[in-house]
């Protein structure tokens, strides 16, 4: 079970409380959607991130603790050196002076269920639901407003996944991730590609840093347009000092070969090499259109749950 949903169930009631929610985030966020923190006068429960990020966030909240309960706000924070994110994107933030009278829900949030948040003028209503199909947020664009529904799964973190490319095949994996216990963070080196929700553009000298800051259980998937920034990222995640939960290339047979000698002589070792996988998708789903990859790779991605 989410840990925000016991915080809540051990709430007091007549301690004015503050919940900040991580609705969306682009980019190398210290933590995803769902991430929620409790905030009082005196004292916070849980974390979305430290630095400066939570820093600013507390502040909000605790101002936020002089309104009259359902009050909320959505801000929006761009990480980046003023955040102490070196790999830029942005985060969508709620921040609720929470109300204990609309806190039935929790009696019915379990994990497998979603749960579905709707911004009222003037509170933040929530239902459980057993089936209900998650909506996907964005962390650009209009912010939420009275009348917005967004839902969620309960109980469950996401994996991150760091994707690397925004190509075809790059869209079809974001696409079909929406739904489904994964958290992106989406980067490619082309200026153009800025223009797509989700991407974070970074310098191509830049971007390895971007495996460097992600954390040791996320998936990386490497399948930019240009093979030489495939090698270089693929080095990077493979050199860490702390393996990552997985590492994917996409790429023919030669280009995989070709790529595995190289790193052998560039002195990735045997057993850091035995955790690249290359080519990425379920075995014996075959054919090259987009959708048919991306759907193997989240199938793929999804192995790892409880990993």
């Amino acid at each position: 079970m989410s840990q925000w949903i016991g915080w809540l169930r051990r709430l007091a009631k007549d301690v004015p409380t503050a919940m900040v929610s991580v609705l969306a985030s682009e980019g190398s966020a210290p933590r995803g959607a769902g991430t929620r923190m409790l905030v009082t006068a005196g004292g916070q429960e849980g974390t979305i991130g430290g630095g400066q990020l939570e820093y600013r966030a507390v502040e909000q909240a605790r101002a936020m603790l002089d309104h009259a309960p359902g009050t909320w706000r959505v801000q929006d924070y761009p990480l980046g050196p003023l955040l102490g994110q070196c790999c830029g994107g942005r985060v969508r933030l709620l921040v609720e002076r929470l109300d204990p009278a609309g806190l039935d829900w929790l009696h019915d949030a379990e994990p497998g269920r979603m749960l579905a948040t709707t911004f009222a003028a003037d509170a933040v209503v929530r239902e459980v639901f057993e089936r209900e199909t998650a909506t996907r947020q964005s962390a650009r664009g209009d912010k939420p407003e009275a009348g917005t529904r967004l839902v969620e799964p309960v109980g469950e973190r996401p994996r991150p996944v760091y994707l690397f490319g925004a190509g075809h095949v790059g869209q079809a994996i974001a696409r079909h991730m929406t739904g489904l216990p994964l958290h992106l963070a989406w980067f490619d080196t082309r200026p153009e590609q800025g223009a797509i929700d989700g991407v974070t553009v970074m310098a191509e000298e830049d971007i390895a840093h971007c495996v460097e800051e992600a954390p040791a259980d996320a998936a990386v998937l490497i399948l930019t347009h240009d093979h030489p920034l495939d090698y270089h990222l693929t080095l990077a995640a493979l050199a860490r000092p702390e393996p990552m939960a997985f590492v994917g290339l996409i790429g023919s047979s030669t280009k995989i070969a070709r790529f595995r000698s190289r790193l052998a002589a560039d002195g990735i070792g045997p057993e850091a090499l035995a955790r690249l996988t290359a080519p990425i998708g379920m075995a014996g789903v075959t054919g090259k259109e987009p959708d048919v990859i991306a759907i193997s790779v989240c199938a793929q991605l999804l192995t790892l749950r409880g990993q």
